[in-house]
């Protein structure tokens, strides 16, 4: 995807940033990297939640788990919908991980902070989890709120409703918006109800997650890949949103 010594990528027919007013970022795998080690974490606890409610062994638990992903787009809302686990209980013990790995990051809080308007999160986890690791990033104060898997009725992206739901709590026009995500698929729906979308990927695949969640994929509803958030942000949008470089 990246010719030697680049990290972004904008297609011809991208949607660009003049207009944009309101900035949304995923949380898991966007707004860190891998070697923070926040997301082998989180996947290991989702692994010994579902091993201790079926009194599975490891390997079939992990299995299970990964069936239960693709079927339904996230372990929770399958557990919900096969278990009736309660979602707040899962996202507790799911998300009591060590957060010593993640550190600092005064170059993306800059850019951020440095963005013309509003800045949101909008993730699958919980508020708690996305507070906890905002802070240990150092961006948290840049952001006015965090739109959570309970907010969104515990429908996970990338369900259109869930977009809806996001846009209409906080009053977002969609044209004037950017959507940052490490996920392609979660980037169409946002696409095309009109929002210019950014798909964040890896600079060394991460062993711990699948390879589709991490390709620099060319697709119509992906306007800009990069595998270096800050530098984008510094490079590819403040200049063209109003905010020198």
């Amino acid at each position: 995807m990246f010719l030697s010594g680049e990290s972004h990528f904008t297609t011809p027919e991208s949607r660009g940033f003049r207009e944009v007013d309101t900035w949304v970022f995923d949380l898991d795998n966007t707004l860190y990297p891998s070697d923070a080690r926040v997301w082998p974490q989180v996947d290991e606890r989702i692994t010994l939640y579902v091993m201790r409610l079926y009194g599975l062994d490891g390997l079939s638990a992990r299995a299970l788990q990964k069936h239960f992903y693709h079927r339904y787009g996230t372990t929770l809302k399958a557990l919900m919908v096969e278990a009736g686990v309660d979602p707040h209980d899962f996202l507790d013990f799911a998300h009591d991980i060590d957060h010593s790995a993640i550190k600092l990051d005064t170059a993306l809080g800059d850019a951020i902070e440095r963005l013309p308007g509003r800045k949101l999160i909008l993730t699958n986890g919980s508020r708690r989890h996305a507070e906890r690791v905002a802070a240990k990033l150092g961006i948290l104060d840049h952001f006015e709120d965090v739109f959570d898997i309970a907010a969104a009725d515990f429908v996970p992206k990338p369900e259109r409703s869930t977009y809806e739901r996001f846009l209409e709590r906080h009053g977002v026009d969609p044209h004037r918006s950017a959507l940052f995500e490490d996920i392609a698929r979660n980037l169409a729906v946002p696409h095309d109800l009109g929002m210019a979308t950014v798909l964040v990927v890896p600079r060394i695949l991460d062993p711990f997650r699948e390879s589709f969640e991490q390709e620099a994929v060319r697709e119509p509803h992906i306007d800009h890949i990069t595998n270096d958030l800050a530098a984008f942000l510094q490079d590819c949008v403040l200049p063209v949103s109003g905010e020198a470089p």
